[in-house]
C-alpha cells in the first residue's frame, strides 16, 4: 500500500520535516565531515579503492550518520537497510538476514545500517559476526557511545571505526543558509539571536534546523527577534556570552580556567550556570577529567579519581541529585595543588617522537626470542633493576641516536614535591653508575 502512495506521489506531498527535504543527495553535500567525505576524506578514498568493508559511525546526534550510510548504500548499489537497536530483538535481526542472503543470490549486496547499536548486548552483537565474515551485509553501525567500551571486541576487529565530529558554528550557519535557500526567505533574526540559535543546536545539525522551523512558525510578517526573543519563543535556555570581554570566553572556558586558577566559588557558579543552560552532563564530565589530568596532574593524582567517581556518580543517581557530584568534582579540582607538568612533558616528547622518526631501542632492552637476535646483540647487557642495589640499575632506556632526553619537570607542588624528591635520587644514582 505503500508503494501506491508512493508511485501516486502522495507521500511526496506530505509535510516532511525541515531537516529531511534538506537530506543530502551525494556525499559531497555532507556538511561538517570533510575529514570523512571531503575530496581526501576516509570515506571518500575507502569508495574510490572500490572496496566498502564494515563500519562503526561513531559521534554525536544529529552529524549526519544515518544520512552518510545511505548515501553510502547508493554510491555503492546496495541495498539500504536500517534497523534500529531500540526496537529489534534476535527475531528481526535473522529475518534481516534471511533476507539479505536471499538479495546475495541474484547478485544484490546488502548495505545494513544499525543505529543505536550500542544497545545491542554482547549476545546479539556476536550474531553479525557470521554475516560480515561471509559478506551477507556491509555493516554500518552508528552509536554515540565509545565504541571501545560498548561494542564486543570481535566486532570492532572486523569493522572500522569512524569518528563524526559535532557541527561547528561554520557547518551550523552552512546548513542554516541552505534552509533559507530552500524555503527562499531569510530567518527573521538579527545578528547575535542567529549566533544564539547556532549555540542552542549544541554542534547538532538536526537540531539547528528544527530550531529554525520554529522561528519561521513564530513570526509575524516583517517580525525580526532578538535574543530575548528567540529564547521566548523556543522555550530553551541558551548561554548568552558578554562580547565585551576579552576574547569572548564561553562559559566552558570560564570554568576550565576557575578550576585552574585555584577559584572553588566561581567553578560553581559556573558549573551552575551550564546545568542551568542545559548542558550536556556527560560533556561536563568529559571537561572535569581533562582538567583534572591537564591541569592537576600528579601534583594530586586522586583529582582523576575523583573526576572520574563523579561521572559515574551522575550516571548511577541522575539529575538532580547527581549534579551534586559534579560539583564536589568541580571544588576538588579547584582546591587541588596544580601542575601541567604531565601535560607539557607529553607534548614535548610527541614533539621527539615524531622528529626522531622510527629510531631503535638500545639492543640491550630489546628482547632476543630467537637464535639470530642473540647473534645481533640483543637483550645483551640488560640489567634486571631489581637485581641491582636499591632496585635501580641506571641503563640507558632511549635510543642511542637520540640520547637521553628530559621532558618531565616535576612542580615543587603537592605530590610532584615527592616524585622530584625520587627523580632527583635516580639521577644521582644514574650519574655514580655512569647511566
Amino acid at each position: 500500500m505503500s508503494n501506491l502512495f508512493e508511485a501516486a506521489g502522495m507521500e511526496r506531498a506530505a509535510p516532511r520535516p525541515l531537516a529531511d527535504r534538506l537530506r543530502p543527495e551525494k556525499l559531497s553535500d555532507v556538511v561538517g565531515q570533510d575529514h570523512l567525505v571531503g575530496t581526501s576524506g576516509a570515506l571518500t578514498r575507502m569508495l574510490n579503492s572500490g572496496s566498502l568493508g564494515s563500519m562503526i559511525f561513531w559521534g554525536p546526534p544529529g552529524t549526519g550518520k544515518t544520512t552518510v550510510a545511505r548515501l553510502l548504500a547508493g554510491e555503492t548499489d546496495l541495498h539500504f537497510e536500517q534497523v534500529s537497536a531500540v526496537f529489534s530483538g534476535v527475531a528481526d535481526l535473522k529475518k534481516v538476514f534471511e533476507q539479505a542472503r536471499a538479495r546475495r543470490q541474484i547478485g544484490k549486496g546488502t548495505l545494513l545500517f544499525v543505529d543505536e547499536i550500542h544497545r545491542f548486548n554482547r549476545a546479539q552483537q556476536d550474531s553479525f559476526l557470521p554475516v560480515m565474515e561471509d559478506g551477507t551485509v556491509t555493516l554500518v553501525g552508528a552509536t554515540t557511545e565509545n565504541p571501545s567500551f560498548e561494542l564486543n571486541a570481535a566486532l570492532l576487529s572486523r569493522a572500522r571505526v569512524l569518528v563524526f565530529h559535532s557541527h561547528g558554528p561554520d557547518s551550523i550557519a552552512q546548513l542554516l543558509a541552505r534552509a533559507e535557500a530552500v524555503e527562499q526567505r531569510p530567518l527573521p533574526l538579527d545578528e547575535e539571536a542567529r549566533e544564539v540559535l547556532i549555540r542552542m543546536a549544541d554542534g547538532d545539525g538536526r537540531a539547528s534546523l528544527t530550531l529554525a522551523e520554529e522561528v519561521w512558525r513564530a513570526a509575524q510578517p516583517g517580525e525580526i527577534f532578538d535574543a530575548a526573543g528567540l529564547q521566548e519563543i523556543v522555550q530553551r535556555r541558551a548561554p548568552i556570552y558578554d562580547k565585551g570581554q576579552d576574547g569572548h570566553y564561553n562559559l566552558i572556558s570560564a570554568l576550565h580556567k576557575s578550576v585552574r586558577g585555584s577559584d572553588p566559588d566561581a567553578a560553581l557558579y559556573y558549573l551552575a550556570r551550564m546545568f542551568d543552560a542545559g548542558e550536556d552532563p556527560l560533556y561536563l564530565g568529559r571537561r572535569l577529567v581533562r582538567m583534572a589530568v591537564e591541569d592537576i596532574g600528579l601534583a594530586d593524582p586522586q583529582a582523576l579519581v575523583i573526576a572520574n567517581a563523579a561521572k559515574d556518580a551522575y550516571d548511577y543517581l541522575g539529575s538532580p541529585e547527581g549534579e551534586l557530584a559534579f560539583a564536589q568534582a568541580a571544588v576538588y579540582l579547584a582546591t587541588a595543588p596544580k601542575s601541567n607538568a604531565v601535560y607539557t612533558a607529553f607534548k614535548a616528547a610527541t614533539q621527539a617522537a615524531k622528529q626522531g622518526g622510527s629510531l631503535l631501542p638500545p639492543k640491550t632492552i630489546l628482547n632476543a626470542p630467537t637464535k639470530l637476535m642473540k647473534t645481533e646483540g640483543y637483550g645483551e647487557g640488560y640489567r634486571y633493576d631489581h637485581d641491582e642495589p636499591d632496585a635501580f640499575s641506571g641503563q640507558n632506556y632511549f635510543p642511542d641516536a637520540l640520547g637521553r632526553q628530559s621532558f618531565y619537570e616535576p612542580v615543587e607542588r603537592g605530590f610532584e614535591r615527592e616524585i622530584r624528591k625520587r627523580m632527583d635520587y635516580w639521577a644521582k644514582l644514574r650519574n655514580e653508575r655512569g647511566g
